[in-house]
């Protein structure tokens, strides 16, 4: 049997990061051993409770041979220069959303981890959800027929807590530190749009604050060309708190309709006739339904990330996703910033 794997982290910013110690705690496979922050508050407490040791400085978790991986949960603005520091220490790195700041530094990040021989991955919950699992492989193994319109909502409503705007977690507010909340969060649905349909040929979007102006924007609706010529919508707000449907996919052979798929959705009362995941068929016109419960909460997707993460650095496999889908979601958000700005089509790179 393979001793256990030595994980860090440098910094708890994001709280993503902070559930998922929570959660490795309990693996017998992982050795939780050290934590960086610049801020001592947010991260003893994570560490008196998962048996890390708190580290003021970078270097007192990277210069520690026992660990051979490390979760950046820092600022979005310090990706980069964190990342690179991880791979340059022979670090493994599972890295939190959005990639960068930029795709210069994409690029540098990427670079650094292929010049060190370790795995960049980054930690989209999305893509180890049982709804968002199925329905790729429906629309892969073309259940749908050939692909009309996709439409996906994914929404939080954080930007109704004062806590949340003005509190620790403010970073993810300010444009030096977080570019916008349509970057913070749309990287998910547009990271899965990616992984499920191809990277879109073009995107027109408006994207700008509607509900409020604690933030550089808090609502965005991109609007998506596929490469098979289906047209797909994301809708991210930052000023939703309920919801149910989260996803239609229709093509000329049937209709695909998710429920419960994000945070809104799962925090409100299920309808007794709802389902989670549902097909229905035109040539025999009947719904076919699939055993996929509700999610509890988003924590639960949240805490999916771990296992998948530590189980590609036990058997040496490539991880769920890497540096290289990170830069194309990244590469798709911005040029959706660029549209709304400049009030144009923006064709992206093949």
């Amino acid at each position: 049997m393979k001793p256990p794997i030595g994980i860090g982290v440098l910094s708890l910013a994001h709280g993503h990061v902070t559930l998922y110690a929570d959660v490795m705690k309990d693996f017998p496979d992982v050795r939780l051993l050290a934590a960086y922050d610049d801020r001592p508050e947010r991260a003893r407490p994570v560490c008196e409770r998962t048996g890390m040791r708190y580290e003021s400085r970078v270097e007192g978790v990277l210069n520690d041979p026992a660990v051979q991986a490390v979760m950046i949960g820092s600022e979005t603005s310090r990706h980069a220069a964190l990342c690179i520091a991880a791979a340059e220490a022979g670090k493994h790195i599972l890295l939190q959303k959005p990639m960068a700041m930029t795709l210069e530094e994409c690029d540098r990040m990427n670079a650094s981890a292929a010049a060190n021989g370790v795995t960049l991955a980054m930690a989209w919950q999305m893509r180890h959800d049982p709804a968002n699992i199925k329905m790729r492989q429906l629309v892969q193994s073309g259940a749908l027929g050939k692909l009309g319109v996709v439409r996906r909502r994914h929404c939080i409503p954080v930007l109704f807590n004062p806590e949340f705007i003005h509190g620790p977690t403010n970073w993810h507010v300010r444009a030096e530190t977080n570019i916008g909340m349509f970057a913070d969060d749309a990287a998910h649905p547009i990271d899965w749009l990616c992984w499920t349909f191809g990277k879109p040929v073009s995107v027109m979007a408006e994207i700008d604050n509607v509900l409020t102006h604690a933030a550089p924007d808090d609502n965005g609706i991109a609007l998506f060309r596929l490469a098979g010529g289906a047209m797909a919508t994301v809708f991210n707000s930052s000023t939703v708190d309920a919801g149910e449907c989260t996803t239609e996919i229709y093509g000329d052979q049937g209709m695909l309709i998710q429920n419960y798929g994000d945070g809104p959705s799962c925090s409100v009362p299920g309808c007794p006739e709802g389902h989670a995941l549902k097909l229905y068929r035109y040539d025999t016109r009947a719904w076919e339904i699939f055993d996929i419960a509700k999610p509890a909460n988003q924590g639960e997707r949240i805490a999916a990330v771990p296992r998948p993460w530590v189980d590609g650095l036990v058997n040496g496999s490539a991880p769920a996703a890497t540096g290289t889908d990170g830069r194309i979601a990244l590469e798709v958000v911005l040029a959706a910033y660029q549209s709304a700005r400049e009030g144009r089509r923006i064709v992206l790179n093949p």
